[in-house]
């Protein structure tokens, strides 16, 4: 069984900047994709940013703010986020993929106005 452990999250004024960490319980090596979605109160879950062979994809909102990157050596996918705005809070989820899909519990990203 893959866990994945989300940190990072916290508290941030609009405008701020957070980097959260997601660290695979087994080589990142073995997941062809790595990334992150968030879902925001009363909204579905949302793709935000996945990184697949050095390919990266991004949803339009966050394009210019968030960049995702990943360390397999430390087993590691992260998410810096820059200009953050309030619609920007969410619950933030890790997620991988190989054979299968998994998924962090994911981290509280706060943004005040």
């Amino acid at each position: 069984q893959v866990q994945l452990v989300e940190s990072g999250g916290g508290l941030v004024q609009a405008g701020g900047s957070l980097r959260l960490s997601c660290v695979a319980s087994r080589s990142s090596f073995s997941f062809n994709t790595m990334g992150w979605y968030r879902q925001g109160p009363g909204k579905q879950r949302e793709l935000v940013a996945t990184i697949f062979s050095g390919w990266t994809n991004y949803a339009d909102s966050v394009k210019g703010r968030f960049t995702v990157s990943r360390d397999n050596a430390a087993n590691t996918v992260y998410l810096q986020m820059n200009s953050l705005k309030p619609e920007d809070t969410a619950v933030y989820l890790c997620y991988a993929r190989s054979y299968s899909e998994w998924w962090g519990q994911g981290t509280q990203v706060t943004v005040s106005s």
